[in-house]
C-alpha cells in the first residue's frame, strides 16, 4: 500500500469532503434529486456536533479531471457532457435532456466536482490519512459508461473504485443499499473479479432500473443481486442483509469497502416500494462499518445515493452514517436541534421531524442459518442470490460453510 504524501495532515477517524458547492448539483425545480437533501444533511451534522468532533476532518474536495473521468467513461460522452453542461442544449443518444436527467447549466464542473469528492475519500483511506471518509453527494451509481442514467451524470462510486484498483489494490467490495440497483457500478465491473459489488434493491420487475436480478452475476460471482419484494421491511432487509452480505465479504477479504447508502428505502419515499424506517437503515450502517473493520482492515468510503424525501428521511438517515462512521452513534431519542428544525421551516416551508428516530424498533435479526421459510417472499428472493452465487465462493447456500 502506498504511503500518505510527505505534507499529508495526520490521521484522523473520519475524513468528510464538503463544500457547498456540491449543492451545483441540481437539476433544477421540481425534479427529485434536489441538493436540499444535502444542505439538510450537513446542517444538521453540524448542528449535531458531528462535524466539530476531534477525529473528524472536513475538507472540501476538487474537481475529477479528464483523465479520472475516462476511468469509466468514455470521452465522446464526457465531451457531451461538457457540451451539454455549457449550451443547455439536449445530447439524447448520450441520455442528457431526459425527464430524468435534464441538462443544466454547469452540468460536468458539478458532476466532475461530486466524482471529485469521492475519489478524494478513496485517496484518504487508500493512504492512511483516513481510517474512514464520507462523501454524502456522492454514489450516482446509475451512469453508464457512455450515457447519463436515472439521475446520474458521472458514476462517482465507479471512479473512485477504479481510482484504487489504479492505485494497486487487489480486491475492492461494494455494497448498495439504495432501494434501485447499482446498475453502473455493477456494469462498470462485471468482468473484473477484483471487484465485488453487492446490491440490495427492490425487485426490477416493479422498478427502475429494470436489472439487478439474482442470475447477474458477473465474473466468478462478483455481481451479487438481491432483489426484494415490494413492501420489505426493517426485520426482513436485515434478515436479507445478513443472509447475504457478511458471508460473502468474509470470504472475499477487500482491501477497501466502498458503500452506497441511499436513503429511497424508506417508507416514506415517493418514488419507491420498501417500508424501512430510518432507524433500519441506521442499522444497517452500523453493520456496514463492523464489516469494514472485520472484513477490511477498517478501510470504508461512504457515499450517499438516492432518496427523494428530503426533509423528513434524507437528513437524519445520512446524519446517522456521519456519526456512525466517526465512530460515535447518535442515540436514536435524540432531539433534532431547534436551530435546525427553524432552518428546515424557512428553506422547504415543512416541518421538520423533531427526534432522529421514526420510533421503530429494529428487532434482533432472525439469522438465516436458524431456518429458511419457502413460503416467505423475501426467503424465497435470498435463496436465489445465494444459489446463483455462494458455490461461486466456495460458500453452501444454506449454511454459508
Amino acid at each position: 500500500m502506498s504511503s500518505p504524501a510527505p505534507d499529508t495532515p495526520g490521521p484522523c477517524g473520519l475524513e468528510i469532503l464538503w463544500d457547498e458547492r456540491l449543492t451545483s448539483y441540481d437539476f433544477g425545480p421540481g425534479h427529485p434529486m434536489n441538493p436540499v437533501r444535502v444542505e439538510l444533511t450537513m446542517r444538521l451534522a453540524r448542528e449535531l456536533g458531528v462535524l466539530d468532533r476531534p477525529n473528524v476532518r472536513v475538507v472540501a474536495p476538487k474537481p475529477a479531471d479528464d483523465a479520472l473521468l475516462r476511468l469509466v467513461h468514455e470521452e465522446s460522452y464526457i465531451a457531451a457532457v461538457k457540451h451539454s453542461g455549457a449550451t443547455g442544449l439536449p445530447e439524447p443518444r448520450y441520455g442528457l435532456g431526459t425527464d430524468d436527467n435534464p441538462v443544466f447549466l454547469g452540468m460536468h464542473e458539478a458532476s466532475a466536482l461530486v466524482t471529485g469528492a469521492s475519489v478524494a475519500a478513496a485517496e484518504a483511506v487508500w493512504t492512511g490519512a483516513a481510517e474512514h471518509a464520507a462523501n454524502v453527494a456522492g454514489g450516482l451509481h446509475h451512469a453508464l459508461r457512455g450515457a447519463a442514467s436515472g439521475f446520474c451524470v458521472y458514476n462517482d462510486p465507479a471512479i473512485a473504485i477504479a481510482w484504487l484498483l489504479g492505485q494497486g489494490a487487489e480486491r475492492v467490495a461494494y455494497v448498495d443499499v439504495d432501494v434501485h440497483h447499482g446498475d453502473g457500478v455493477q456494469a462498470a465491473f462485471a468482468d473484473d473479479p477484483r471487484v465485488l459489488t453487492i446490491s440490495l434493491h427492490e425487485t426490477p420487475r416493479t422498478l427502475f432500473p429494470g436489472t439487478g436480478f439474482p442470475n447477474e452475476t458477473g465474473a466468478a460471482g462478483t455481481s451479487v443481486n438481491v432483489a426484494l419484494p415490494p413492501g420489505t421491511g426493517d426485520a426482513l432487509w436485515l434478515r436479507a442483509f445478513d443472509a447475504v452480505v457478511p458471508p460473502l465479504l468474509r470470504r472475499f477479504r477487500p482491501q477497501v469497502l466502498v458503500t452506497q447508502h441511499g436513503a429511497d428505502a424508506h417508507a416514506l419515499d415517493p418514488l419507491a416500494h420498501l417500508t424501512l424506517s430510518v432507524d433500519g437503515q441506521r442499522t444497517a450502517a452500523a453493520a456496514l462499518h463492523r464489516l469494514a473493520h472485520e472484513t477490511a482492515g477498517g478501510r470504508w468510503v461512504a457515499t450517499g445515493g438516492g432518496g427523494y424525501e428530503l426533509v423528513q428521511v434524507v437528513p437524519r438517515t445520512w446524519t446517522h452514517l456521519l456519526a456512525e462512521a466517526a465512530g460515535g452513534p447518535i442515540p436514536p431519542q435524540t432531539a433534532t436541534p431547534d436551530d435546525w428544525r427553524e432552518f428546515v421551516r424557512q428553506r422547504t416551508e415543512e416541518i421538520a421531524p423533531r427526534r432522529m428516530t421514526d420510533g421503530t424498533d429494529v428487532v434482533e435479526v432472525h439469522r438465516w442459518g436458524n431456518g429458511y421459510d419457502p413460503a416467505n417472499p423475501v426467503d424465497q428472493a435470498v435463496l436465489a442470490t445465494r444459489r446463483a452465487v455462494f458455490p461461486e465462493h466456495g460458500l453452501d447456500p444454506m449454511t454459508d460453510e
